[in-house]
């Protein structure tokens, strides 16, 4: 055969062994597990989740959830009753595979658990599901738990699923109703505020605005109120926004001008 139509050939073979692979290869170039092979691979995690090494079990939960699937997240849900903190904070996640009206349900105890990290990874997983199923047991934690870390991972899950039915206690938080000494951690009010930015209720637009205009306040909660009415938009947040134009913080007249320029309110300043 001559040379040319050989390696024509060659080509072909070659590009036809490629189009095999790709018919059985997922497009992160690992092959797709068919559901015998996921079956077997769910039972060997679920025997190493009765471990006793924590590692062990922490692993095994990374995988059955790192799988996707509803079986392996089914299965990585038994250790969210696990002994060692690392392994239920690792399977909060792992359960997300799951339609929320059966991963909130799982997840939603462990916003009790007796250690902050557990409860935090919690509160982050519940926003990840975007259902308002959580709404209220986080607005609980917002407004009830004794470590700010928490109480800002909820709110930060609050702004992530954008409830409206979370505006009146996040509202509340902010104008320091939500608890008896009133809110003090910069993580949870900015949290608060961006939750309410995300939700742009337009009843949040005179507190966030009070902040805005708090010479008090930090720098960091004043840009993102900024951030959070060019968000909700409408009249009350242009002309608070406006107000702060030739702000003495460079970055809180920058979002505001941004903002308004979005809305075609203001002309570029000299």
């Amino acid at each position: 055969m001559p040379v040319f139509p050989r390696i024509v050939a060659r080509l072909f073979l070659h590009c036809l062994f490629l189009s095999c692979c790709a018919i059985t290869a997922s497009p992160n170039g690992f092959q797709t597990a068919q559901p015998g092979d996921l079956d077997s691979r769910v039972q060997a995690e679920l025997t190493r989740l009765k471990s006793s090494d924590v590692e062990v079990r922490r692993d095994a939960v990374l995988r059955l959830g790192a799988m996707n699937r509803g079986s392996s997240s089914r299965a990585a849900a038994t250790a969210l009753n696990d002994s060692s903190e690392i392994v239920r904070a690792t399977a909060v996640r792992a359960v997300l595979a799951l339609a929320p009206s059966e991963s909130v349900p799982l997840i939603l105890p462990l916003l009790n658990d007796k250690r902050d990290f557990v409860r935090r990874e919690a509160a982050f997983a519940l926003g990840q599901t975007r259902s308002p199923l959580a709404t209220s047991a986080l607005l609980n934690a917002l407004r009830a738990d004794k470590i700010g870390a928490v109480r800002g991972a909820a709110a930060v899950s609050l702004g992530l699923i954008a409830d409206p039915a979370a505006v009146d206690g996040l509202l509340s938080v902010l104008s320091g109703r939500g608890n008896k000494k009133g809110e003090s951690d910069e993580f949870v009010l900015r949290s608060t505020i961006r939750a309410l930015g995300s939700i742009k209720n337009p009843a949040a637009v005179g507190p966030i605005s009070a902040v805005l205009s708090d010479a008090k306040a930090t720098s960091d909660l004043r840009r993102e109120a900024a951030t959070a009415l060019g968000r909700i938009g409408g009249p009350e947040s242009i002309g608070a926004l406006r107000s702060v134009l030739a702000d003495p913080d460079p970055y809180v007249s920058a979002i505001a001008y941004e903002a308004l320029k979005k809305t075609g309110q203001v002309a570029k300043p000299l």
